[in-house]
């Protein structure tokens, strides 16, 4: 099973094997994705890159967290499930019209 880490701070002229290749210094890369706007094709600055063993996402983390790549300081850490953390904001504060 692959290990997804998320990867931010991505410059835009960034492409999906410039990612790859940054990343296959910390080991196997299953797949590099730099996320971009459906609408325009242009990067949005962040993408996602899966390691195959949780050793080599904890390298890829370790050894690029922070580091430079085409002008610009990457952010790197595991990736949140679709379930844990974020959105869905308006239905936990209490729905229609209510106080926030």
């Amino acid at each position: 099973m692959a290990h997804k880490l998320f990867v931010g701070g991505l410059s835009f002229s960034t492409s999906n094997d410039r990612l790859r290749e940054v990343f296959s210094e910390a080991g196997q890369v299953e797949s590099a994705v730099v996320v971009t706007d459906r609408d325009t094709g242009r990067s949005r600055g962040f993408g996602f890159v899966e390691m195959a063993t949780a050793e080599e996402a904890e390298q890829a983390v370790t050894r690029l967290n922070g580091r430079e790549i085409d002008g610009r300081s990457l952010k790197v850490e595991k990736a949140k499930s679709p379930n844990e953390g974020g959105g869905g904001g308006f239905a936990r504060r209490g729905g229609r019209g209510g106080r926030w």
